[in-house]
């Protein structure tokens, strides 16, 4: 089945009314953009940041008649801002697409530094002999195709991580701490505020044929305060990164190796300075507008 989309460009105090205006006009669901490439870094907890300039779309049936649909958007938009039209909009057919089917079609074998390679699940590895992760993500972010992730990978492959107790903080789909495993650490802690993030964690451990007790997966609140891992990673933002700096280094052993991601370029040599406290750390390196920061624990 076909389905129509009604897509408004407006601003940032247009917003509700448009999205209330889609509403009563019968869309099934509504989604907002970005509309000039305005991007937003880490908003506060409990903020719904908004672009100043917003593509709102609303999805609707294919039998909806466009005309009356929009008459009904005009009359609820004119209730919020009085003989004003609805910003400037288009209805267009959208055709209907196996959208899971047609993400995992494009999801292909990729190979991080010299020997790792992320491979989804449903696909032959391209290298039976090298290391090879299968990985589903599922509902959680991590799949090796965004820089963030792939500077991460691309420096546990660098590093002997053989025999030692790895801290994923921020774990996602556990990519970096499984990844970890099968480069041959001995245990990993898997730590995230998304519980769907740790069952997806446990679901990918399973499907590369990890015991459970080489894995633990852990809510913060719920992680053991004893932890002293020998290497860290870190795949958050850089805000968090440096309100967690304290508590990383306290779960980092002596000497323990360290690597942090999700940080945008301009932000690196701030929150580098920030780890000096603890740390001794690496230059910085970057990948397109991103960031990775290495050091060791003092």
């Amino acid at each position: 089945m076909s389905w129509l989309q009604l897509r408004v460009q407006t601003t940032r105090e247009q917003t509700g009314a448009v999205e209330d205006a889609l509403l009563a006009a019968g869309a099934v669901s509504v989604t907002m953009e970005d509309n000039a490439d305005q991007p937003i870094l880490e908003p506060a907890v409990g903020e719904t940041p908004l672009w100043n300039n917003t593509r709102i779309t609303g999805l609707f049936t294919a039998d909806t008649d466009t005309d009356q649909a929009t008459v009904i958007a005009t009359a609820s938009y004119s209730c919020v801002y009085p003989n004003q039209h609805l910003p400037s909009y288009r209805w267009e057919i959208l055709e209907d697409k196996d959208w899971e089917r047609e993400w995992m079609d494009n999801f292909h074998p990729m190979r991080f530094g010299r020997r790792l390679w992320i491979c989804p699940s449903w696909k032959q590895p391209p290298e039976p002999n090298d290391v090879n992760l299968m990985l589903d993500p599922g509902l959680a972010f991590g799949t090796g195709t965004h820089p963030t992730t792939a500077l991460c990978l691309e420096w546990l492959d660098s590093i002997d991580v053989k025999g030692k107790t790895v801290l994923d903080y921020g774990c996602g789909s556990g990519i970096l701490g499984i990844a970890a495993l099968l480069l041959g650490a001995t245990q990993v802690i898997a730590v995230d505020n998304d519980p769907q993030a740790l069952i997806a964690t446990l679901d990918n451990a399973r499907r590369n044929n990890i015991a459970s007790e080489h894995i633990h997966t852990y809510l913060p609140e719920d992680a053991p305060a004893d932890i002293q891992a020998d290497i860290t990673v870190a795949n958050i933002l850089a805000g968090p990164l440096a309100e967690l700096a304290p508590t990383i280094s306290k779960l980092t052993t002596e000497h323990g190796l360290l690597a942090l991601s999700g940080i945008i370029s301009s932000q690196a040599e701030e929150l580098r300075q920030h780890y000096l406290q603890w740390f001794e750390m690496d230059a910085v390196v970057l990948e397109q507008d991103w960031a990775r920061l290495s050091g060791s624990k003092r």
